[in-house]
């Protein structure tokens, strides 16, 4: 993937930190969610620690012809307005519906009170406005994207 043109500086410090070149790694520069205050909220958990995971609907990725992310690859984190926060590498991913995600996961994504319960209140509010703007309807087996990462490189403060 092209590295846009917003976060190159970043990613060039990012490059010369780690003394290699890392872009046929890179996969996307993001932020979480579809509105500021949980993209920012969310952005916090991930630099304190509590958040080291994400999950997606994999019919977005289809819809948008978007490929699957894959363990290994590095991604830019920002905030709402696209202040790159970090860089974040996806140490594990799985498909799994909807009503299988595990308890550990919710708890890896380190959202709310990191319970299942809370999880699947969130998601499922979040991945129906996904449904709703791509044209599907939500289920309970709709195939979730479950990506595990860790923070490889915080911004500077």
């Amino acid at each position: 993937m092209k590295i846009p043109k917003a976060v190159r500086p970043f990613w060039g410090e990012f490059q010369a930190a780690v003394d290699y070149d890392a872009s046929e790694r890179f996969y996307e520069a993001f932020h979480f969610d579809d509105n500021e205050r949980d993209a920012n909220d969310l952005a916090k958990l991930v630099l304190a620690g509590t958040k080291c995971a994400t999950a997606g609907l994999l019919w977005t990725y289809e819809a948008e012809k978007k490929p699957v992310p894959e363990a290994g690859i590095l991604s830019v984190v920002t905030d709402w307005g696209g202040k790159p926060l970090c860089v974040i590498e996806s140490t594990a991913v799985a498909i799994v519906p909807y009503d299988e995600v595990t308890e550990r996961f919710a708890a890896t994504e380190g959202e709310g009170d990191r319970s299942l319960r809370y999880w699947r209140e969130v998601h499922w509010a979040y991945f129906g406005r996904e449904c709703a703007r791509i044209g599907r309807e939500p289920s309970l087996k709709m195939p979730v994207v479950c990506e595990e990462f860790s923070v490889i490189y915080p911004a500077a403060t």
